[in-house]
């Protein structure tokens, strides 16, 4: 299983080593646990590895609802929300104008803390995704039946994966509208706490 930082650092892929990041512990009505924003600032800050990408203005993926949806772009926001109790973590991706794009929830095993606090999860391979126009998949299902064949998870850790998938359709897909309305009240929440005066996450003190 592979340990992904919360701050997508450079190691990953996407490259967000150069942006503002935020992590932060938040107790409010209906949520309680870790939550981790990414704000995706002007290409001009970018490490030279992503300039060419951004050019094209946004990252998209294709959805049989929705079309093209931006998943990574200058001006756009990850909230990253990591729910007490769940094994998951809630990735919602935001527009500048702060309207919901899509949403990606990875099945995890746990989370650790990083050398620098930033928190880190164990990925457990099986991922749901969804957008407000009503798209709904389930994805790297055969990942994670070739890593249970493989022996590189146990009939626990596999019957574990499941149940939380189908706890994540449960909860958060049935009424996708729901859903977007509670994930903005925590985005305006973080966002207020911002601009209070939230200092970018350094290090755990």
């Amino acid at each position: 299983m592979k340990r992904k930082r919360l701050d997508r650092d450079i190691k990953t892929g996407w490259g967000f080593e150069a942006h503002p990041y935020y992590q932060m512990r938040v107790d409010i009505e209906d949520f309680h646990g870790l939550v981790c924003l990414i704000k995706l600032t002007d290409e001009r800050k970018l490490p030279r590895l992503l300039k060419r990408i951004f050019r094209k203005k946004y990252i998209c993926w294709n959805m049989p609802k929705a079309g093209k949806v931006p998943v990574c772009g200058g001006g756009m926001t990850w909230l990253q929300m990591i729910p007490d109790g769940k094994q998951r973590v809630i990735t919602a991706k935001y527009m500048p104008d702060n309207s919901l794009s899509l949403c990606y929830i990875d099945v995890i095993e746990n989370i650790e803390y990083d050398t620098d606090g930033v928190v880190i999860f164990v990925d457990k391979y099986l991922d749901v995704v969804f957008t407000p126009q009503g798209d709904m998949e389930i994805c790297d299902r055969d990942e994670l039946d070739e890593a249970f064949q493989s022996g590189e998870l146990s009939q626990e850790q596999y019957e574990s994966a499941l149940k939380e998938c189908d706890s994540i359709v449960d909860e958060l897909c049935s009424d996708i509208n729901k859903t977007e309305i509670f994930y903005g009240k925590i985005l305006a929440y973080v966002n207020d706490r911002i601009e209070k005066g939230e200092k970018q996450f350094k290090q755990k003190q």
